[in-house]
């Protein structure tokens, strides 16, 4: 299982040369609050002076340190390596490549370097982590990442927010779920108030993956101990707490050795804390963090040979949409063309590869068009909308001229008629509009979903787009004036010999004349019946056709005239000396109609709804067959060898197949990254099961 650690650095390797963190690898994060002794603890984990260190902020950007254990042979077969280095320690950052440091003396300084160049001379803080390997016989197998200490008041020219800045980092590395915390605390603060352990809680309240050190023991003050703390009785963590002591700033500035130091620790919890010295104290911290990580990348592993299985695939399949770079431009401009103009039909018929599941799409939504939007809208028109009967009433009357009609004039039906027929005109354009704006849709649906290879081209889609558009634009004013032909063909002959109609009319004309007898046979015995009789309505309704159907009687009409001839007379007698102006007379703008007038009306309304019915079902029927065939079948047609025609041209072809200029960074970058996978599966895959346990 030793070997695991070493897998995990191979791996941050692979994908620090990427720069990327799509995979959570297994890590230490060490989170404390300034100067509570963080970097101390790793130079005693490492065994020598290699950080930068003083008071005040002083680790301003992550230091992702991968400590190595060499045995002897291991030992000489990097020495031959690595330029034949005579040393058994030694030092390497990711950013100079394969530059060795023996002095660690050297390495600090670099670091110190490598932070000034990023954040600059102030106090300001970066996320972007320095990567340091450290090779020795002396340490185990670790990866640990020292983070900023958690600070509260900004110092110096440092930013505002700093202590937002530095929260937000430490939380990007501790939120991963494959990492370790170790939560370091001064021993000579109050558990209680420790920002690590509060910090650290956030992301991992149960505490399965925080550990907690407790530095300066040999600080506190004089009559109290950390008994309490170290066995867990003040604030319990699960994997443990462990006290270390380490140097003074006073020792540092002596040069006291990491050595020496550790024998003064070793020696210090023998006195203080007997019972407990075997399980406190830098060695012993080195490996519990070592086994810890050790079973807790045995844990990870699983999930994370999936995680890389699974990119991998993703990143795979993203580099096969950005497509190989273009060799022979005429071929693959055909091919494109051809794909697209096959696509956009294929959407239409409703066989394309991509079927849209969140809403209708291409033929489906033309379909939908015609047969719920467009007829819905014909079954809501009234046919005798914006029609009152006076408006009847008046057509009649203007119909007949100066002469008093006995029947009911034809040309006021046909013109009432013909009003309420070009109503239906407005839905049937709107029907065309409608299946205009969604073939215009398909494009851009064919461009998502179908044909991506068209994103690599942006000038060449772009073009695409315009032939397209120009086609359907072209076609919308053949197919608007076609359906504008269709009403207008309805309009040009009114056919009262359709047979729809003339059973309509046939059906009417018993209903009125079963009407008119009840009504006769209401009547009371004094009135004379003898010119109203049954059979001489039903012999003058059978020769006269549909204008016989309303037969009025002549003492009805009679009584209607001697009606209007005393109204009218009241108004109109002149008074002694005066003149009167007929011109002045008031006409009643609402009034009762007469039996034979309501007759008449009615009948010319049934008439209009009835030839109204027979129309509507016939544009209904033949405005999306004029679309189809005028519009769509002929866009369908014509697509390919339109495209082909205005773009398969020798001097468009370097111009139309120009990448879009990111395009080429993307690819690249797809194929580093999927590189970089291929190569963490080989790493995970050369484990055997036997290391696992």
């Amino acid at each position: 299982m030793e070997a695991l650690i070493p897998v995990i650095n191979k791996l941050q390797d692979v994908f620090n040369t990427v720069g990327s963190d799509v995979i959570q690898l297994p890590q230490i994060a060490v989170v404390g609050t300034q100067s509570s002794g963080k970097s101390s603890v790793l130079e005693s984990l490492v065994g020598k002076d290699m950080l930068p260190r003083g008071t005040g902020v002083v680790t301003r950007r992550p230091l992702i340190l991968q400590l190595v254990n060499l045995s002897p042979e291991d030992r000489r077969k990097a020495a031959g390596e690595e330029n034949g280095v005579e040393t058994e320690e030694w030092g390497k950052f990711l950013h100079t490549k394969n530059k060795i440091y023996t002095d660690f003396d050297e390495i600090r300084q670099e670091i110190e370097t490598e932070t000034e160049r990023i954040t600059g001379n102030n106090k300001g803080i970066s996320a972007e982590p320095i990567h340091l390997k450290i090779f020795s016989p002396h340490v185990v197998n670790l990866t640990l990442v020292d983070l900023p200490g958690i600070t509260k008041v900004p110092v110096g020219d440092q930013p505002k927010d700093i202590e937002i800045q530095i929260r937000d980092l430490i939380l990007r590395y501790i939120s991963n779920p494959n990492s370790i915390i170790l939560a370091v605390t001064a021993a000579n603060t109050d558990m209680a108030t420790s920002e690590a352990l509060k910090v650290a809680r956030e992301v991992d309240p149960d505490g399965r993956r925080t550990l907690a050190v407790i530095t300066k023991l040999d600080l506190m003050d004089a009559g109290t101990d950390a008994m309490d703390v170290l066995m867990g009785r003040v604030i319990p963590v699960k994997l443990g707490i462990i006290g270390v002591v380490n140097r003074s700033q006073l020792d540092i500035n002596n040069k006291k050795i990491v050595a020496e130091a550790i024998r003064d620790e070793y020696a210090f919890l023998q006195k203080k804390y007997p019972s407990l010295a075997n399980r406190n104290g830098t060695k012993y911290l080195a490996r519990t963090l070592n086994r810890l990580l050790m079973h807790h990348i045995r844990d990870c592993l699983p999930e994370l040979k999936t995680r890389i299985n699974v990119l991998a695939a993703q990143y795979q399949s993203l580099l096969n949409s950005y497509g190989e770079p273009v060799e022979d431009k005429s071929a693959t401009l055909l091919q494109l063309i051809t794909k697209f103009a096959s696509e956009y039909c294929n959407t239409i018929e409703g066989t394309a590869k991509y079927i849209e599941t969140s809403e209708l799409c291409g033929g489906a939504r033309i379909c939908y068009i015609f047969h719920e939007t467009f007829g819905r809208t014909l079954e809501s028109v009234d046919p005798l909308g914006g029609l009152t009967t006076i408006d009847v009433l008046t057509a009649i009357r203007n119909a007949t001229g100066p002469r008093p009609a006995l029947f009911v004039p034809e040309i006021s039906f046909e013109l009432l008629v013909k009003r309420q027929v070009k109503r239906l005109e407005e839905p049937s354009l709107r029907c065309v509009e409608l299946v205009h704006e969604e073939m215009q849709r398909i494009i851009q649906h064919c461009s998502n979903y179908s044909t991506q290879e068209l994103l690599r081209f942006p000038k060449l889609h772009d073009a695409i787009v315009e032939v397209v558009t120009s086609l359907l634009r072209k076609r919308l004013p053949v197919t608007n004036e076609m359906v504008h032909n269709l009403v207008a063909i309805e309009l040009a002959y009114i056919n009262t010999k359709h047979p729809d109609f003339a059973d309509a009319c046939g059906l009417m004309n018993s209903n009125i004349e079963e009407q008119r007898r009840n009504r006769m046979r209401e009547l009371p015995p004094s009135v004379p019946r003898d010119k109203g009789a049954p059979g001489d309505g039903t012999q003058d309704a059978g020769t006269g056709g549909w204008r016989g159907m309303v037969k009025a009687s002549k003492s009805e009409d009679g009584t209607y005239e001697e009606k209007t001839k005393y109204m009218t007379s009241l108004p109109a007698s002149p008074q002694k000396g005066h003149a009167i102006n007929l011109l002045d007379v008031p006409v009643p703008v609402s009034r009762k109609l007469s039996a034979r007038e309501q007759r008449d009306c009615e009948v010319i309304e049934r008439l209009i709804k009835s030839y109204f019915l027979i129309v509507r079902k016939n544009i209904q029927d033949s405005v999306p067959k004029a679309v189809m065939h005028f519009l769509v079948n002929n866009v369908k047609d014509n697509l390919q060898s339109e495209l082909v025609g205005q773009l398969y041209k020798s001097l468009l072809l370097e111009d139309l197949l120009t990448e879009s200029e990111d395009m080429a960074q993307r690819r690249n970058e797809a194929a580093d990254m999927l590189k970089a996978l291929q190569r963490a599966s080989q790493v995970i895959a050369e484990i055997r099961e036997t290391h696992l346990w």
